[in-house]
């Protein structure tokens, strides 16, 4: 009986160099191609200037007298300046910390905190986030915190004019000292235990993935990606602009965040032959009601991915997008991310019904979750995941790391998955509770742990519950304390400002009891079949997905 495990076999080998060292390779081996253009900017680099541009402030940062493995929290909507930013820290040795422009104070004063932030780089304000005031609310509790620079205000041009009085031959040295291996990003993830996870990546494993994700997509110079997909999270920053770049491809910026008109202008006008996106940015892009006007006759292929991708959708991807190559992607950020990827020449049914096969230099096998040992194909199991994409570890934090990857430095994903005859993967389920809402991942726990601390709370449960829009909903079951009226607008009203928009629960449910089992256990998969059945949600949770 053949047990579920697969390696990547490939004649590619793994890029042994630094992400400044492979920008400069690629810049001289095609100076005047486009590297990035950013169209509501209207910013526009080739290769060259890009290169000088992220020069200029990887100078700018040692002017700053910052040191290798320090780090620089990155907190902004997309722009040009985030993708420059992105690989200048990695030239200067600067650990680069994402912020998640969804946050609000308490996770913004967690992650600065517990990553040791020397330096802020933020935008003043987008919609309807005021980071200026959020920074002034939580920078007394933040004494590491010697810097903040604004995005688009004087601090941002004193830093430039600041790299200009730092020589070339500094910044070369710097170069030369770094190691392939080093960390260079930390990326927050939900925490289970109610703050979020600092998954520290190298160069070593971010560059290779974006290498490798790219080969998967075929890129080459003539490819142009448009990415409409946050830079925060690893779909934007690997699969988007580390993917281009290790290829000599153009980076796409449509707008500051997700908005499915500017995407489709984006690729007409810049003739994109590429485009990501989570299933309901696809959804939104097709549903538009000026979609027939837009010429998309350029596009070739382009990934799906960050949230289980319904077979329908795919299907009108390729067939009215002429995304004949479009790609699925499964990962997580402590795998930096991908660990597998449907291919071009996979045959339909595969490519839109499975997440493809394991990534090259990387292994995945599936696991019995009990005891361990790996089950026949066929068979449903965690699915873990080794190789040189596994995260060096979560910040700061030793016992979570050891939780996370075992001895033999498998990383348990906590996926439930199958991998048939051929290698194709498919994930059937999850074993933590977590919440997939439109590609941001959610634990129950941590908006759990928020929710206790209303006064009129007694006890809550999170599940996450169908939706055809974000693939899962966040359901909160509220059980007030004796005596007391509660009301959903107040409970909503209490998350407003506080959390993440996309952890405020759509559903709200007041309880007396939660369903249990006899030993006190909590049944949340109870709880979700109530919830399906009271809302009505049976044709959301039958939607087939890969």
């Amino acid at each position: 009986m053949t047990p579920s495990y697969s390696h990547g076999v490939s004649p590619l080998p793994l890029l042994g160099e630094t992400i400044g060292a492979n920008l400069e390779r690629i810049t001289a081996h095609v100076p005047t191609a486009d590297a990035l253009v950013s169209c509501h900017q209207d910013v526009r680099y080739t290769y060259a200037q890009f290169n000088a541009a992220v020069d200029r402030v990887a100078r700018g940062l040692l002017s700053l007298d910052l040191e290798v493995g320090d780090r620089l929290g990155i907190w902004s909507p997309n722009n040009a300046e985030w993708v420059v930013l992105q690989y200048a820290t990695a030239k200067a040795g600067v650990i680069l910390v994402n912020l998640n422009p969804a946050y609000r104070v308490r996770e913004l004063e967690y992650a600065l905190q517990q990553s040791g932030c020397r330096v802020l780089v933020a935008a003043t304000q987008f919609k309807t986030s005021d980071y200026a005031a959020m920074v002034q609310e939580v920078r007394p509790n933040l004494p590491g915190l010697e810097r903040v620079i604004f995005l688009e205000t004087p601090g941002w041009d004193a830093l430039l004019d600041a790299g200009d009085q730092v020589s070339a031959d500094d910044l070369h040295n710097r170069m030369a000292s770094l190691e392939f291996d080093q960390p260079i990003n930390i990326q927050y993830t939900s925490g289970t235990t109610g703050f979020p996870k600092g998954a520290t990546l190298s160069h070593h494993n971010i560059l290779n993935n974006g290498y490798q994700i790219g080969e998967g997509c075929r890129y080459t110079v003539a490819d142009r990606v448009c990415i409409p997909v946050p830079f925060y999270h690893c779909f934007g920053m690997v699969l988007g602009n580390l993917a281009c770049t290790t290829h000599g491809a153009c980076i796409v910026i449509p707008a500051p965040a997700f908005e499915p008109k500017a995407v489709l202008e984006a690729v007409e006008q810049e003739r994109c032959t590429s485009l990501y996106g989570v299933p309901t940015m696809f959804i939104a892009e097709l549903e538009y009601p000026d979609f027939g006007k837009y010429d998309l006759s350029t596009l070739r292929t382009g990934i799906m991915a960050g949230s289980p991708c319904p077979v329908e959708v795919m299907k009108q991807v390729i067939s009215r997008m002429h995304m004949n190559e479009v790609t699925i992607c499964y990962g997580m950020t402590e795998t930096s991310p991908v660990s597998t990827q449907t291919g071009a020449a996979d045959p339909l049914e595969k490519r839109v019904g499975t997440v493809g096969r394991v990534h090259p230099h990387v292994e995945v096998k599936i696991v019995d979750p009990a005891s361990g040992r790996t089950v026949p194909r066929g068979t449903p199991g965690e699915l873990l995941t080794r190789g040189y994409s596994v995260m060096l570890g979560y910040w700061a934090d030793s016992q979570r790391t050891a939780e996370a990857i075992d001895a033999e430095r498998w990383m348990h994903t906590g996926d439930l998955a199958t991998m048939d005859d051929e290698g194709y993967v498919n994930i059937v389920g999850r074993i933590k509770d977590m919440i997939i809402r439109g590609g941001e991942n959610v634990y129950p726990r941590e908006i759990e742990e928020f929710l206790y601390t209303h006064p009129k709370i007694a006890d809550v449960q999170v599940i996450g519950v169908p939706d055809t829009r974000y693939g899962e909903a966040i359901m909160a079951w509220v059980k007030p304390r004796e005596g007391v009226s509660l009301t959903l607008d107040e409970v909503k009203a209490f998350c407003h400002g506080q959390i993440a928009h996309f952890k405020v629960p759509a559903h709200i449910k007041f309880v007396a009891e939660f369903p249990m089992t006899v030993t006190g256990k909590v049944q949340k998969f109870k709880m979700r079949e109530i919830a399906i059945e009271e809302l009505q949600l049976q044709d959301a949770a039958t939607t087939k997905t890969a």
